[in-house]
């Protein structure tokens, strides 16, 4: 079965045989793995927000380079959201971390090598850092990269932070969702949503209900189709031209181990012992 370039290339639509010879002939190609989350999106926003941005976003990223897409993780670590506010599931922070590590373990042994996590959750980057420091330092014939949807490209990074530093359901994500999932957004709900960021200025962390009165922190009243296809079509490209140049990439040095300078001194000659025992 090949699959028209027009359509994206899903592990989950791809018999075994095709899977084993799409990399036996090309043995350095990236794969992508989308990682979000289900969670409260403020009422205006679906729980599954974060996974559809960003099972969405490595399609059309496929479309263009061609590039394999795994089975996205649809539960991340939502602590943040607390437990008051219906919709959330959340797996630990340890245990997200362990299902990205076991999702990669597995797939290479299909001959993958390369993985790219594209993450659609601030919440879950401190796993993903962890499941990429344990696959780099246990199995060196792995390559990982993380990258957040938010900041691949300069330009997106600006306009998702445009509305506060900590951000839910803003401006940028309900854009981004007008223009991927319509249908899955209330939009008799958009000019009451918006809701401050109260973060500024705080020692500590607190969980959803103690910052937002709805679950939103930004403002999704602004939100347009028109942003969010800009957006969309920015971080496409900026993650495409990733996956180009993970295809290629070496590390900058190859087994280079540096001399480590004698922690104690030289053991005396035998000549030395003698006139110290005389």
């Amino acid at each position: 079965m090949t699959m028209p370039d027009t359509q994206p290339l899903l592990w989950s639509d791809l018999a075994w045989p095709e899977i084993g010879a799409l990399f036996d002939a090309r043995p350095t190609e990236v794969a992508l793995l989308p990682v979000g989350a289900t969670e409260q999106h403020g009422p205006h926003l679906p729980s599954g927000t974060d996974t559809i941005l960003a099972n969405a976003i490595c399609e059309a990223v496929s479309v263009q380079t061609r590039a394999m897409v795994l089975p996205p993780i649809w539960l991340g670590c939502s602590y943040g959201h607390g437990r008051n506010l219906p919709s959330t599931l959340s797996l630990s922070p340890e245990g997200l971390a362990g299902v990205v590590r076991q999702t990669i373990e597995w797939a290479s042994l299909s001959g993958l090598r390369r993985f790219l996590i594209v993450n659609a959750h601030f919440g879950n980057h401190p796993s993903l850092m962890v499941a990429s420091d344990h696959l780099r330092l246990e199995r060196p014939d792995v390559r990982a990269g993380v990258v957040g949807w938010w900041s691949a490209d300069a330009e997106v990074a600006a306009e998702t932070a445009a509305d506060g530093d900590d951000i839910h359901a803003n401006r940028t994500e309900t854009s981004l969702m007008l223009a991927v999932a319509p249908h899955l957004v209330n939009l008799d709900r958009l000019s009451s949503s918006d809701d401050p960021d109260r973060t500024a200025n705080l020692v500590f962390r607190y969980t959803a209900t103690s910052l937002s009165t709805n679950g939103v922190t930004g403002r999704p009243s602004e939100a347009s189709t028109e942003l969010g296809r800009h957006l969309f079509s920015r971080t496409v490209a900026a993650i495409s031209a990733l996956v180009e140049r993970g295809r290629t990439e070496e590390p900058p040095l190859v087994d280079h181990i540096p001399a480590i300078a004698p922690l104690l001194p030289d053991p005396p000659s035998p000549s030395t012992i003698q006139e110290t025992e005389r």
